[in-house]
């Protein structure tokens, strides 16, 4: 078990040259501030929608679908279709508000809707959890692969490995390397997990009847009693949509390719086709880590079933390009976490500070905090060892921090009364309650799945936001309100909106198949 041969030894290094390669070509651009962080603001829709699915696709998924589908049951898939209906509806009333204001940071919008303030507390919140979660979890999972293989890896030193790797290209070539090595790790994972799908469903002659019977039925229904300790069906109702929008809206780890699009068809088309690749998730990681519960029932944590599946069923050769899928999925999320926090300190913190710095200085002061931040998540990741598992770690942290910072985004776009100063308060007081709320459940004074928590945050916040403003004379300027009037951002082409509606379909298919 976990023995690579040569030619799984061929792929892995034919995978790490042209990574190489595709960065060193597209570094020699010399990269300003602008090409740096949005790629010169000329990505396709194709690159888009692919670069958001492979930054995504990383230990939430490989690792931490199929370790949480061999534990409870493919509920977790709950998280990939919402996370499809979540890009939907930003494509089509959030992504030209982005554009229209030309935006380099989401947080910038906070600061055109309400103040500096407000641009500054969201921006330190997702550098945050862009180095403890994307960044550290990512480095995580790829040292629990390959110890798998290589047990004798020590796992810090493994975690550093990856992390120079990563970094460096990333502070090299800038958010068009990171595209543009995704749109290559795309094609890569999606080939090498379809691999694995098929060889773990032939250990059950290919037969559903027989996969139905060897699994636990309660480990087959995506919607969940309201009681299940896993994921009940009014978390996935209230909470999943919450946790989606902070991902895949504001989250400048992920929304930076958004940004960075040629135009709003462009980046609606991209936001498309990666809301249609996560419905793959369901079947390449969710559904072989519920089968893997009667092919491997003495594993001792969930963590270990993807690189397990790998070690005992991939045959020679499709061992070595899986592999390779794995870290390049690995890969895409360190580069892009990497990228966006960077991109967050060095243009809401660094440059309104140094407003005379031009394009290049700013270019280097990014690829250093790229380097600074890539040291922090490398000596912050082999902590995760100390947790239960790395997809609980990840969502139930964002299920207590992103709630009241969803709440007073989305209040901004569309409540027009809401003036800064009530904004921030609510803010703070949607963050105090959560602190709180935090402590109390780990002390056992309350015992509330995380999920319904991080609705019952968001609509506290949203509580505390119209008792603050109605307590306050303060309100919004002309133009604060002029950043998303919808009426002046560039309209979506119908073409897109019948691709939302297509996948909106395929979607609600997905969810009554194996309700």
């Amino acid at each position: 078990m976990g023995a690579l041969h040569t030619l799984d030894y061929v792929v892995l290094a034919a995978y790490v040259v042209v990574v190489i390669v595709v960065c060193a070509r597209v570094s020699r651009r010399s990269p300003d501030s602008d090409e740096l962080f949005l790629a010169g603001r000329t990505l396709g829709a194709g690159v888009v929608g692919l670069s958001l699915f492979a930054s995504n696709i990383s230990s939430t998924t490989l690792i931490g679908l199929p370790g949480a589908a061999w534990s409870s049951g493919i509920a977790v898939a709950n998280y990939e279709w919402m996370a499809a209906l979540v890009l939907l509806f930003s494509a089509l009333f959030v992504v030209p508000v982005l554009l229209g204001n030309r935006l380099t940071t989401i947080p910038e919008l906070l600061e055109r809707r309400f103040d500096a303030r407000l641009r500054k507390y969201l921006s330190a919140v997702s550098v945050f959890l862009s180095i403890v979660l994307d960044t550290a979890g990512s480095l995580y999972a790829g040292a629990v692969v390959l110890k798998v293989f290589f047990p004798a890896l020590p796992l810090v030193e493994t975690i550093v490995a990856i992390a120079l790797f990563a970094g460096l290209y990333t502070a090299a070539g800038g958010l068009r390397a990171v595209v543009y090595t995704d749109v290559l790790q795309s094609v890569v994972l999606l080939l090498g997990s379809a691999v694995l799908t098929v060889l773990v469903f032939a250990e059950f002659d290919y037969s559903w009847a027989k996969v139905v019977a060897a699994v636990p039925a309660d480990h087959m229904s995506l919607i969940r009693p309201l009681d299940d300790p896993d994921l009940p069906w009014l978390g996935t109702l209230i909470g999943l949509p919450i946790l989606g929008f902070y991902y895949w809206t504001m989250n400048q780890y992920v929304s930076q390719r958004l940004l960075g699009a040629r135009s709003v068809d462009a980046a609606g088309g991209g936001a498309i086709l990666a809301a249609l690749l996560k419905l793959l998730p369901l079947f390449l990681m969710v559904l072989p880590g519920a089968m893997a519960i009667a092919l491997l029932p003495d594993l001792q944590r969930g963590d270990e079933v993807f690189a397990r599946l790998l070690a005992e069923y991939a045959p020679v050769g499709l061992a070595g390009l899986v592999l390779a899928g794995l870290l390049a999925a690995i890969m895409s999320s360190v580069d892009s976490a990497l990228n966006s926090a960077s991109t967050l300190i060095t243009l809401d913190f660094i440059e309104p500070r140094r407003p005379g710095l031009d394009t290049r200085a700013l270019a280097r002061i990014g690829r250093t905090t790229t380097l600074l931040l890539m040291a922090l998540a490398a000596a912050w990741a082999p902590m995760i060892d100390n947790f239960p598992g790395l997809f609980a770690y990840l969502q139930q942290t964002f299920a207590y921090v992103t709630p009241p910072l969803v709440a007073v985004f989305v209040l901004g776009l569309w409540w027009k009364r809401l003036a800064a100063g009530p904004a921030l308060r609510a803010l703070v007081s949607g963050h105090a309650l959560s602190a709180a709320w935090f402590v109390a459940t780990q002390l056992g004074w309350l015992d509330i799945h995380f999920t319904i928590v991080a609705g019952a945050l968001l609509a506290a916040t949203v509580l505390a936001a119209w008792l603050w403003q109605a307590s306050s004379t303060q309100r919004p300027a002309p133009d604060h309100l002029a950043a998303v009037d919808a009426g002046a951002a560039p309209r979506v082409r119908a073409g897109v909106r019948w691709g939302a509606a297509v996948v909106t379909a395929l979607t609600a298919a997905l969810v009554l198949a194996f309700w």
